[in-house]
């Protein structure tokens, strides 16, 4: 990981199966890193008004990825899925991909459509 990035919080919620599945995948592929304290992943059912402080409800993570880095940078959403891919060894090239001006606006457009299917089936199948 380079020096440069800070240390990144993300909360997600746990109770989906979905959002949980990927983000083991990742924790398992970042385990250095999140031993060494430079990524943390939090379920937002613990503790649900983590980010209320910012006017982010629990169920604003829920639907979408939320991170914040040692210095008070948010990130939500592909931002977020994009700044745990920058951390990821071997993925840096998929952060670096999506972050593209060309391509931005696309990835953020996808993942927004795909979390808000995601959200709804989660609610319609009681994952809370």
């Amino acid at each position: 990981m380079p020096m440069t990035l800070l240390p990144l919080v993300v909360w997600y919620n746990t109770h989906c199966p979905v959002c949980r599945t990927g983000i083991d995948r990742q924790r398992n592929r970042l385990l250095r890193a999140v031993n060494a304290g430079a990524i943390e992943f939090r379920n937002i059912n613990l503790e649900p008004d983590a980010l209320a402080h910012l006017g982010i409800d629990i169920e604003d993570i829920r639907r979408r990825l939320h991170g914040m880095d040692a210095q008070g940078q948010l990130y939500i959403g592909v931002d977020c899925a994009i700044e745990v891919w920058r951390r990821t060894p071997g993925e840096a090239w998929i952060a670096r991909l999506l972050d593209s001006r060309m391509i931005h606006w696309l990835a953020q457009w996808t993942y927004d459509r795909f979390a808000d299917r995601l959200y709804a089936w989660n609610r319609r199948k009681g994952h809370w």
